[in-house]
């Protein structure tokens, strides 16, 4: 993640915004986006044990917040020095910052872990990830025009293969609070990839850093008002068959799924969309469901290997008629001017 190629990018719209986009872009823009997803695939391993150990979600990122934006600050501040009236620009579009801070790092991250609290796992994390299908259906609704047929195909075979996947068999009993934080869980996600796909000339690695930073302040004021339960005990946890401090996997989750992901996949939706970026960024699933099979035995069935690839089909449909048809995917975020205060 040298400085350059961050400045390269932050000076222009999504790759995936016009017609004339270099296809190197998109193809690194996919590479990209698989990292990040892979990336934020690790926080689910990692932040189990700690829950089971007595730390609440709103401890658990609080930490993970805070951990990430002290990772990201020196990065951020080099893009901004290398930046013309760097601090400018980000005061010209704090308001940006901070809705990106809010509602995509604080919101979906604090609701996901609501969520698992009171759900499975893979009901939570399927609740989330409708997230594109919230993305196509503003698009739908603002433009009063129907995405082509072969987003819908796409977006039909990607969201049925990540049922596959989490293997949803079986009497599930479901929370409906539970669901209700997973529900503004996927708005949160739908708002992160609107959000950092819109054109901005603040450079994708401070924009993660400084959105991180609101989304760290954003939480723990709320914790500390009591609405969000903080509980931060000095215990061991139970990973990888053995037992290890708490700093372990927050240092593992505050670094690897926060700082690096959010950097990362920030560069990813600018060059690809938000929309082509949201369905690449269902890979996570795939990853998640890779990692637990490695880290805790969770050996995926035969329902979920199909499943896998279907998204991987999904996604590349989506993909696909993006190239064909830009206006319908791969535009840059488009929020109405009155969406944030003025």
């Amino acid at each position: 993640m040298s400085g350059a190629p961050l400045l390269d990018l932050s000076q222009t719209p999504a790759s995936g915004a016009t017609p004339s986009a270099p296809t190197r872009h998109r193809g690194l823009g996919l590479a990209v986006g698989l990292a990040a997803s892979a990336a934020f695939a690790t926080s689910g391993p990692f932040v189990k044990p700690l829950l089971e150990a007595g730390w609440s979600p709103g401890g658990a990122i609080i930490v993970r917040l805070t951990i990430g934006a002290v990772l990201l600050a020196v990065p951020t501040l080099i893009a901004l020095r290398r930046l013309p009236d760097g601090w400018r620009t980000v005061a010209a579009n704090w308001r940006w910052i901070v809705a990106f801070g809010v509602m995509g790092v604080a919101a979906p991250s604090t609701l996901y872990f609501l969520a698992v609290e009171r759900l499975p796992v893979a009901v939570a994390l399927l609740v989330e990830y409708t997230g594109p299908l919230l993305l196509i259906g503003w698009s739908w609704l603002r433009t009063r025009r129907m995405p082509s047929p072969g987003v819908l195909v796409g977006a039909s075979l990607a969201m049925f293969g990540l049922v596959a996947v989490l293997d949803l068999t079986g009497a599930i009993a479901l929370d409906p609070v539970g669901l209700m934080f997973a529900a503004g869980s996927a708005i949160g996600n739908a708002s992160y990839f609107a959000l950092t796909a819109r054109p901005s000339p603040v450079p994708p690695v401070a924009m993660a850093g400084l959105g991180m930073i609101v989304g760290a302040v954003v939480v723990t004021v709320v914790g500390a008002t009591g609405i969000l339960a903080v509980r931060m005990p000095f215990v061991d946890v139970t990973l990888l068959e053995g037992t290890v401090p708490a700093w372990v996997p927050l240092l593992v989750v505050g670094a690897v799924p926060t700082a690096v992901a959010y950097g990362v996949s920030v560069i990813s939706v600018r060059m690809l969309g938000e929309r082509v970026a949201s369905f690449v960024g269902l890979s996570e699933v795939l990853f998640a469901v890779l990692l637990a099979w490695f880290l805790i035995g969770e050996r995926p069935t035969t329902a979920q290997s199909l499943g896998a690839v279907a998204v991987v089909a999904g996604v590349a449909i989506v993909r696909r008629w993006a190239d064909r048809s830009p206006i319908d995917l791969t535009g840059p975020a488009d929020l109405p001017s009155t969406a944030l205060p003025r």
